[in-house]
């Protein structure tokens, strides 16, 4: 068995989930995904590809459950990006990323396709690993916050039974 440190949040093993790479790439900062693989490609630039449907930006209705187990509700819309691409080699690669963003979700979309070629292994230690270790320094980061405002309450013991 894996260890759990080699696992995101989710308890999947994110080098080999799509699911997870995904949501990671999706979460990432305004402009990090861009900038870590234009980084990560170096003086060759991104590989040609084909649209199979260019950025477009749309809403999505977020649903929620009242404490996480009741019925669904409509919480709201939420802008998005999407889009789809295919490499020269057959490789498919998606995003939908929140925000209106078509730079980060070409990059996503990219960087999905990538990581079904050869470039799989760069790209893991490039752009996924920072993403991974921002997104981990993130959830410390209001970890603390959090556990700065927690309040201990005790009970003082009167001495009777």
């Amino acid at each position: 068995m894996k260890d759990t440190a080699d696992k995101d949040h989710s308890g999947n093993d994110p080098d080999n989930d799509r699911k997870a790479r995904m949501g990671l790439l999706a979460r990432a900062a305004a402009g990090r995904v861009p900038a870590l693989l234009d980084a990560a490609l170096g003086p060759d630039g991104r590989p040609a590809f084909e649209w199979l449907r260019a950025p477009e930006i749309g809403s999505v209705m977020v649903r929620g459950r009242a404490g996480g187990t009741g019925a669904p509700f409509n919480l709201g819309e939420m802008t998005v990006t999407r889009c789809a691409l295919t490499l020269a080699g057959g490789a498919i690669g998606h995003a939908c990323i929140q925000g209106r963003r078509k730079d980060d979700a070409t990059a996503a979309a990219l960087v999905d396709a990538l990581m079904q070629t050869d470039a799989a292994g760069t790209l893991r230690a490039t752009v996924l690993d920072p993403l991974r270790a921002e997104a981990a320094a993130r959830r410390t980061g209001r970890a603390e916050k959090a556990a700065a405002t927690k309040v201990d309450f005790f009970t003082l013991v009167r001495g009777e039974d």
